[in-house]
């Protein structure tokens, strides 16, 4: 929640930004950003009193203000700084893109000159061996080009752009999920992170067979019988488990995590979301539902479900309001598996204004889904405020990848509604998306907030703390009540101790041994003190 903290002074926001007014207190009387300023004041949740700064807080922030204007030192800053967990995060997109093209020349594969795609040997005309990339530079930057944002032209169709490299890298990732994921998940240690939650598609071939077989059927409950019947969803959910001890070998050999000298990579918790394509037909997105759900109650690597592919697709738009009603049914069949959607990554003049008007209204009304990613076109729904009302109340979080949505569509700084979630105490975490198309890291997205909305160290700190108390972690949180309303404090547990201390009390100790959670918030809070500390010697 925006607010500002005491003895912090705002720091002068870009250009960009400056169309929007500071935000104040939510409490009343209300000041939301000049661009949104029609939002009733009714209703609104209240915002917290502004939570004391610590001196190693205040002095981390003044150090941060004076090195924003020096790339090379802000970098450093942001690259050290704690940032919690990533949670919208697309393991094919996330790869290094260089890391892509060498695995493709391992695996033999040749790449289509013409539409710069991986494909499968012999290599023929209009082909070029993948390998010929390590020793010829300039074919190696044509495909970094092709199957990422790499100097993208400012004026060009970024949105096709960034969603067509997936199909131009598509061959190379389906084979070597662990080796992926050891790539990711070492980038994400090294931006000192602690948890990762990253989305696959769970036992593909399988779930398109089955739903082959038993085609389409609009009463949802018998074709979610038909689907379970002789066994075929418990067979996807063994296909996807076998998928994943694979994946699982594959990464700890290519991390080294059983050798004398593992990778960063091995400390990661890593947890896969099921990603559906809302793009196929009906009977194909339930059945990719169905797995994904019961996967999440079944196997404790899994966690959720997601749609994936462009939400103004022509499929996509057509069957929306169906596929939020299916995961309403699949919630009552499957009640602890978590939903988290791509909901609102829309803006005018991608498609007509009936379709701005209410996909993340349905998909927290409808779905009720526990996070939405994206949620760009909110300001341009009906009766947005009260669904911003409804998120903050439900604790609905917002995964906001800033530099996926300047490049697919456009809207960065004043334009976008990060300020506005904010100021209706949405929770917001701060996430990559596919960091490897978009050439970014989550150390991007932190030094982007604070040039842009002039965000200060503690607030920068709470979206990292955030990200940790809206992951699908199991477990009791290491915070009390709503920490985006109420701030951040201790539960009784560990109410006694410093946190983050080396040696919490013994309740404490209880706490972070019995949940996953509160252990994962208890490093990231002991991370903060050593970087702020470190920070204070180096002065």
């Amino acid at each position: 929640m925006t607010h500002r903290i005491p003895g912090l002074p705002r720091r002068p926001r870009t250009a960009a930004a400056t169309a929007l007014s500071a935000l104040a207190l939510l409490s009343a009387p209300a000041v939301l950003p000049a661009a949104h300023a029609d939002a009733p004041a009714s209703g609104r949740t209240a915002a917290p009193a502004p939570r004391p700064v610590t001196a190693a807080e205040a002095a981390t922030d003044a150090r941060m203000d004076a090195v924003l204007g020096d790339p090379r030192l802000a970098q450093d800053f942001f690259h050290r700084m704690p940032k919690g967990g990533d949670l919208h995060n697309h393991l094919s997109g996330a790869v290094t893109t260089e890391y892509l093209v060498e695995l493709a020349a391992e695996d033999g594969l040749c790449i289509d000159t013409a539409t710069t795609t991986a494909v499968v040997p012999p290599c023929g005309p209009g082909t070029r061996p993948a390998a010929d990339a390590r020793t010829d530079r300039a074919f190696r930057d044509t495909i970094v080009r092709a199957w990422s944002m790499q100097d993208f032209p400012a004026d060009g169709n970024g949105h096709d752009h960034f969603f067509d490299t997936f199909g131009k890298f598509g061959e190379v990732t389906w084979r070597h999920r662990g080796k992926l994921l050891a790539d990711v998940a070492g980038t994400v240690a090294e931006q000192n992170q602690f948890y990762l939650e990253t989305l696959v598609t769970p036992a593909s071939d399988g779930a398109k067979k089955l739903a082959a077989e038993v085609g389409w059927d609009s009463d949802l409950a018998r074709l979610h019988g038909k689907l379970a019947a002789n066994g075929g969803l418990d067979r996807l959910v063994a296909e996807a488990g076998r998928e994943s001890d694979d994946a699982d070998a594959e990464f700890r050999a290519a991390a080294r995590c059983d050798t004398g000298s593992p990778q960063p990579a091995c400390r990661i918790q890593v947890r896969w979301i099921s990603q559906v394509s809302r793009g196929s037909s009906p009977e194909r997105v339930f059945t990719q539902m169905a797995l994904g759900m019961r996967l999440a109650e079944r196997d404790d690597r899994f966690v959720a479900v997601n749609l994936v592919q462009p939400e103004d697709g022509e499929t996509a738009l057509r069957d929306y309001s169906l596929q939020m009603r299916m995961l309403q049914y699949l919630r009552g069949v499957y009640p602890e598996a978590h939903v988290t959607l791509h909901a609102g990554e829309l803006w005018p003049g991608l498609v007509k204004p009936a379709d701005l008007a209410f996909h993340i209204r349905e998909a927290v009304d409808v779905a009720r889904a526990e996070r939405i990613g994206h949620g760009v076109d909110l300001v341009h729904e009906d009766d947005w405020q009260r669904t911003a009302r409804t998120m903050a109340a439900r604790e609905t979080a917002v995964e906001v990848p800033f530099t996926s949505n300047a490049q697919i569509l456009g809207v960065r700084g004043a334009d976008h509604p990060f300020e506005t979630y904010r100021a209706y105490g949405v929770p917001v975490v701060l996430a990559t998306d596919d960091p490897g198309v978009s050439r970014i890291d989550i150390g991007h997205e932190y030094r982007y907030a604070a040039d842009t909305y002039g965000l200060s160290y503690p607030e920068l700190k709470d979206l990292a703390r955030a990200s940790l108390e809206y992951a699908f972690l199991p477990g009791t949180s290491l915070w009390q009540g709503n920490p985006t309303r109420d701030g951040y404090r201790p539960v009784s547990a560990c109410r006694d101790t410093v946190v983050g201390a080396a040696r919490p009390g013994a309740d404490c100790r209880r706490l972070l041994s019995a949940s996953p959670k509160a252990a994962a918030q208890w490093e990231q809070e002991r991370a903060s003190q050593r970087f702020e500390s470190a920070l204070r010697t180096r002065r």
